[in-house]
């Protein structure tokens, strides 16, 4: 698939917005912590995204009743749906000058995930977190993402890449009160 970015300036992939808050000093001293004992801006980003991946849970799997859309809060909480966390990943991303965007997939649900730069090339990555039957990896060299769209289902794959969350999701998100209430209003199409 290929890959369209939203707008062809690079530093928009690099910006803060209300989201994705990367100059909050919660975003800067995580990355500070991560940053610290890795060699170079790849093995930073895979140590973030198995952060996000690893230490942040997907709120549905864990039965967590928050609903966050910020990346500090979600780095604060320590919980958030495939949004949240892809908005915190990309804070984290970006607190190290990696240009990151925000993109998605058509499931039965819109679906959140990131795509980095590296080597002149967007790659998405999806931090989701795994459990029995997603095992989401970071990679470079070929997708390994949570979740394979089913084009027979109309299921797919959105090639846009943005530089800011979508207005749907994010509004959605901001509107719940709760998880349940998200998990009902979950958008289904951009």
């Amino acid at each position: 698939m290929q890959l369209i970015q939203e707008t062809p300036d690079l530093s928009a992939y690099l910006a803060a917005d209300e989201a994705i808050d990367h100059h909050h000093p919660l975003v800067r001293e995580r990355a500070a912590k991560l940053a610290k004992g890795v060699a170079n801006s790849y093995e930073y980003a895979q140590a973030a995204f198995e952060f996000v991946r690893d230490t942040i849970p997907h709120s549905q799997d864990s039965g967590d009743l928050r609903v966050t859309w910020r990346a500090s809060d979600v780095l604060e909480q320590r919980t958030g749906i495939c949004y949240a966390k892809a908005h915190a990943l990309a804070a984290l991303l970006r607190a190290e000058d990696i240009p990151t965007a925000l993109c998605y997939q058509k499931l039965d649900v819109v679906h959140g995930l990131v795509a980095v730069r590296f080597n002149g090339a967007w790659h998405r990555q999806d931090p989701r977190g795994n459990k029995p039957g997603v095992d989401a990896q970071f990679s470079l060299d070929g997708e390994r993402l949570a979740f394979t769209p089913d084009p027979a289902t109309g299921e797919a794959d959105c090639p846009v890449l943005y530089a800011a969350p979508h207005p749907v999701v994010l509004d959605t998100l901001k509107a719940a009160v709760d998880r349940p209430h998200l998990w009902r209003a979950l958008p289904t199409a951009l």
